[in-house]
C-alpha cells in the first residue's frame, strides 16, 4: 500500500554522518579465509576470461564469503544502505586481478548493467582531462570537481579503489531518509510534493536517449519502505524542453530545500578510500557525492576507481516508474555501440578519450 509519508521515517537508514564518523560499524574487514577465497576466484576468472555479459555468480562460487555476502545484502536491503569492505591487497594483485575480484563480488549481489553508450559493464571514475563541471560536455566521473549529491541509474552502485588521489577525493554519502525527515520537520506543507512525478533530463544523461525526459518522484513510500531518487540538476535541466510542464514555485522551493539540507554539516559521512576498498551503496537509501581532489602528476598514479551498476531484484516495493526506470537490464537506451569492453583484461583499462 502506498503511503503519503507525512510522518518521520525511522530505522537504520535514518543515520547521520556525525554519528557514524567516530565508529567503524559501517566497515567490514575481510578475514584471511575470505580474502583467499576471493583471490582464488579472481585468478580463475582471469584464466577463464569469460564474457562479462553472460557470466553468472554460480560460475564463481565463494564458499568462504557467505558471511560477507549476507552482511552486504542485509545492509543494502534493510540496513544503512551502504557498506565499505576492506582488506583486499590490490596493489599486489594488479588491475586485472583486482577487477576480476570486484566483478565476481558484484555478481553475488546483483546483475551488472551497462553504464555508457558502449554498454560497458565495468566503468571507471578517473579524470581524463582538466575539464570541470562548468564545461557543458564534462562527464562527472571524469573530472576532479566536487560533485553534488545524486543517485545513479541502478539499484546498487559499487566502487573499488585501485589508486587514491594526492589530496581530497573523499567519497561522501548522505541518508535520503534523514534529508526527508528534516525537510518534513521544517516544511510539512512542501514535503508531499516529493511524492509527485517530476520530469528528469534524459538527454543530458544519455545523448542517444530515445526521449527528452522520463518521469519519477523523488520519494517512494510503499508498505513502510522509504526510497529516494535525487539529482535535482536533472529536474531543473529538463525545463529546457518546451513540452515539459513548468515547475511550480512550491516544486522549485522543495527541490532547492532538499539540496540545501543535504549539504548541511553533520549529515554526510566522508570516507577516504584506501586501495582495495569496495563500497556497496543502495541508490534508494543514500545519495553519494565526492569532494574535489588533486591528482598526482604522473598519469599512472591518477585517482582511479572501478564502478559497477547492479540490478538487484529482491522485491523492494516502489511506486510505479520510480527512479531511472527507463534503463534496460543489459543495454543503454540507444543499444550497445561499437567499442564496448566485455572481457576483464579490456574492461579494467579506462578509455582515456572518454570525457575529453
Amino acid at each position: 500500500m502506498t503511503s503519503t509519508a507525512l510522518e518521520a521515517i525511522s530505522g537504520p537508514s535514518a543515520w547521520k554522518g556525525s554519528d557514524l564518523a567516530a565508529s567503524t560499524e559501517w566497515i567490514y574487514e575481510l578475514d584471511a579465509a575470505e580474502r583467499a577465497d576471493l583471490e582464488a576466484a579472481g585468478r580463475r576468472f582471469v584464466a577463464d576470461d569469460p564474457d562479462l555479459r553472460t557470466v553468472t555468480a554460480a560460475d564463481y562460487p565463494l564458499p568462504a564469503c557467505t558471511r560477507l555476502n549476507q552482511e552486504s545484502a542485509r545492509q543494502l536491503d534493510a540496513g544503512r544502505g551502504f557498506l565499505l569492505v576492506r582488506g583486499l591487497d590490490t596493489p599486489d594483485y594488479g588491475d586485472v586481478l583486482a577487477g576480476a575480484i570486484f566483478f565476481v563480488l558484484g555478481l553475488h549481489l546483483g546483475r551488472p548493467i551497462g553504464q555508457n553508450q558502449m554498454g560497458d559493464l565495468l566503468d571507471h571514475v578517473i579524470a581524463t582531462s582538466d575539464k570541470t563541471l562548468a564545461d557543458a560536455d564534462a562527464k562527472p566521473s571524469r573530472v576532479r570537481d566536487r560533485l553534488p549529491f545524486h543517485s545513479d541509474s541502478s539499484d546498487v552502485v559499487a566502487l573499488m579503489c585501485l589508486r587514491g588521489s594526492k589530496e581530497g577525493g573523499a567519497s561522501s554519502l548522505v541518508s535520503g531518509t534523514t534529508i526527508y525527515n528534516e525537510l518534513l520537520r521544517r516544511r510539512p506543507d512542501l514535503a508531499p510534493l516529493l511524492l509527485e512525478p517530476f520530469h528528469w533530463d534524459w538527454k543530458a544523461q544519455d545523448p542517444d536517449a530515445p526521449a527528452n525526459t522520463y518521469t519519477s518522484p523523488v520519494v517512494s513510500y510503499v508498505d513502510g519502505v522509504f526510497s529516494v531518487y535525487a539529482g535535482m540538476s536533472m529536474v531543473f535541466s529538463a525545463q529546457r524542453f518546451a513540452e515539459v510542464p513548468r515547475l511550480t514555485p512550491g516544486q522549485v522551493e522543495v527541490l532547492n530545500l532538499f539540496d540545501e539540507i543535504s549539504q548541511e554539516p553533520g549529515l554526510a559521512l566522508d570516507m577516504n578510500f584506501r586501495p582495495g576498498d569496495v563500497q556497496w551503496l543502495l541508490n534508494y537509501a543514500a545519495l553519494h557525492s565526492r569532494t574535489a581532489y588533486t591528482d598526482f602528476p604522473e598519469p599512472s598514479r591518477r585517482r582511479h576507481l572501478l564502478r559497477l551498476w547492479l540490478r538487484r531484484d529482491v522485491g523492494r516495493p516502489l511506486v510505479p516508474e520510480f527512479g531511472k526506470h527507463v534503463v534496460t537490464m543489459g543495454e543503454p537506451a540507444g543499444g550497445v555501440l561499437p567499442g564496448g569492453r566485455f572481457t576483464i583484461a579490456e574492461a579494467v583499462l579506462p578509455n582515456l578519450a572518454w570525457g575529453n
